[in-house]
């Protein structure tokens, strides 16, 4: 029989600060505060990161704590962001996690942040395994064998970069500033999808490629404007919804391989990117294609959120798997 328990889950991996609170398995407040300070640089500047971590992380928490009508007294363990991220962003979580973990005498739980993606799935469903899962973020692009909760392999990455940097580098090359990709898929929700052509990576297995469609894309706007220099300007939704429709078909592509060679119980999508509309209708459609359950999670558990991270470490503290103050965090994938 599982002990009651009140988590405290920080993240702070790289521009968002998150503090929630889990009690008894269920989500009961779940805080995020999105640092405004990168949106004129193009991307996200470690070191503003890092300081903006320092001075919103203890007030996010506090509210976090007060919207779950609890004191620091009534948690039962912190569990906390380890890796990857950003090095100085992970610290600053950390560290934090370490004084409570400290002066309140209670586990210190260090969770990967990309099984914790996984894990948003299990806040509101009962996931069948194994299940073969997607996360697509903008540093990360992985297909996923789940075994269990926090038992997984990594079957499928790209080799380069990620599906949401290739969004944020379009739409800095269309002019539609940063984070480039949920504006692409505003326009592209009034575009043509077939209107235009991109290429896809021919790699071996479940593995992905995306510098290749953005090299397309800067070559494509290049030469068309040549011959007309509003042809971007004037083409815009239709060039958004053609590239949006190439990016989710190499995710789709891949995910429908693995599962025909695989034939998990059941998919998942997660990361940050799994809030595209279009990729989650795709993702829908292949479940029920191959009759198998397909789950997303709710909104505001797709991009990073603490909730993920006190739902893991829920399932570590079952295991007693906890680190202590000397544990330093990782800046890259280990899982």
């Amino acid at each position: 029989m599982k002990q009651a328990s009140t988590i405290l889950g920080i993240e702070s991996s790289c521009d968002d600060t998150a503090a929630a609170v889990l009690q008894n398995g269920k989500i009961v407040s779940n805080i995020t505060s999105t640092q405004k300070v990168h949106e004129i640089y193009g991307g996200v500047v470690p070191e503003l990161a890092s300081r903006a971590h320092q001075s919103s992380i203890i007030p996010v928490i506090d509210v976090a704590l007060k919207n779950a009508n609890i004191s620091l007294p009534d948690l039962t363990a912190v569990a906390v962001t380890q890796g990857p991220g950003l090095m100085g962003s992970l610290m600053v979580g950390l560290n934090t996690a370490k004084a409570l973990s400290m002066s309140l005498n209670i586990p210190l739980i260090g969770v990967n942040h990309l099984q914790a993606h996984v894990a948003a799935l299990y806040i509101e469903h009962q996931v069948q395994f194994p299940m073969l899962c997607l996360l697509v973020s903008g540093g990360h692009t992985q297909l996923i064998w789940v075994k269990d909760h926090m038992e997984m392999e990594i079957i499928g990455s790209t080799i380069d970069d990620a599906v949401g940097e290739a969004f944020d580098k379009a739409g800095k090359l269309l002019g539609l500033g940063y984070p480039g990709g949920p504006q692409i898929s505003k326009l592209a929700q009034s575009g043509d999808p077939n209107t235009y052509k991109f290429p896809d990576s021919s790699l071996p297995e479940y593995q992905f490629s995306f510098s290749g469609i953005k090299t397309s894309l800067l070559y494509f706007l290049r030469d068309n404007s040549k011959e007309n220099p509003d042809f971007a300007k004037n083409n815009l939704e239709n060039i958004c919804a053609s590239y949006e429709n190439a990016l989710v078909n190499m995710l789709t592509k891949r995910v429908k391989k693995a599962l025909k060679n695989l034939n998990p119980k059941s998919i998942g999508l997660v990361g940050g990117v799994s809030a595209n509309s279009v990729l989650r209708n795709a993702m829908v459609e292949i479940g029920k294609t191959h009759e198998k359950e397909c789950y997303i999670p709710d909104f505001q558990y797709c991009t990073d959120n603490a909730g993920m991270i006190a739902k893991a470490g829920s399932y570590l503290l079952e295991k007693n798997q906890f680190i202590d103050i000397s544990t330093l965090p990782f800046s890259k994938s280990k899982a």
